[in-house]
């Protein structure tokens, strides 16, 4: 079998050659709310342990972030968000070689995250939140995920309507992508992820990974962020921990298609699933 392309170039500061087609980005939620885990990992102990642990079942980049995304969730000031992650990502930068990104959509808690050794950001708001993102992003020249969603997290699942969501979605990423790229972030900086479960209903959940291809189309790496989230309990009847099968299920489809990152919980067991994928399928893939 040939040989597939290496993903290279995952930040302008660390060049860590990855001979797969995919990246596993591990999610540590350093919050008391998170839907999923939130209370588990609070501490900067067990937040960092944790971070190393998914490094070591082999996730390239661990997603970092103290406020909660999920619907309905309380916003904090950026001191507290700092004062959650900020300790985390120091500890972590010295204990593994894996990237290291931070979830926030607050510029100033990017950039002392950045200070001490984070590389990437993924923005949930796409810089409508901070309008400080895109010049901030541009000048750190670190890797961005610009996600889709309307809206900010305590009432973006308030009455969510599309016409047509691809093209919707589609239209106002290239937007976002647009209000980057003119602050100066280079477009080989740029990752885009249509928000699955952000401001949106179960049936267009559903609708944006039957058509991911289209949302691939754009040219631009896409991430993918389905671990565990409520359309799959509203499929399964399964609880958030319950989950595995079903985030694995969504997610083969998305890769079929062509995107390239993925955002898990679970990472160890998303690895193993996706090796045989990229091997069965003989996806070529460069991000």
């Amino acid at each position: 079998m040939e040989k597939k392309p290496e993903i290279t170039d995952l930040s302008l500061r660390k060049h860590d050659c990855i001979d797969q087609s995919f990246v596993v980005m591990g999610i540590v939620n350093v919050t008391p709310d998170s839907f999923s885990d939130g209370g588990k990992y609070f501490s900067t102990e067990q937040a960092s342990d944790h971070a190393c642990r998914l490094a070591d079942q082999g996730a390239q980049v661990i997603d970092i972030g103290g406020q909660s995304t999920r619907p309905g969730a309380t916003e904090i000031d950026v001191a507290e968000e700092c004062r959650r992650i900020i300790p985390v990502i120091g500890r972590v930068v010295k204990k593994t070689h894996a990237l290291i990104s931070v979830d926030t959509y607050n510029s100033e808690t990017a950039r002392r995250a950045v200070d001490v050794g984070a590389l990437w950001i993924n923005d949930v708001s796409a810089g409508m939140f901070d309008p400080a993102m895109p010049g901030f992003v541009a000048s750190a020249g670190c890797k961005v995920i610009l996600m889709h969603s309307r809206k900010r997290p305590v009432n973006m699942q308030e009455d969510p309507s599309y016409n047509d969501v691809i093209a919707e979605v589609k239209e106002e990423l290239w937007s976002r992508v647009g209000v980057f790229t003119k602050a100066g972030v280079k477009t080989g900086n740029i990752i885009i992820d249509p928000g699955i479960g952000f401001a949106k209903r179960f049936e267009d959940n559903i609708m944006l990974l039957s058509r991911m291809r289209e949302i691939v189309s754009m040219g631009y790496p896409v991430c993918l962020g389905v671990s565990r989230k409520s359309f799959i309990g509203q499929i399964t009847g399964n609880e958030p921990d319950e989950r595995l099968y079903g985030s694995l299920a969504a997610i083969a489809p998305a890769f079929e298609a062509g995107v390239t990152v993925f955002r898990v919980h679970d990472v160890k067991e998303t690895i193993r699933f996706l090796r045989v994928l990229d091997v069965v399928t003989e996806r070529k893939i460069v991000l």
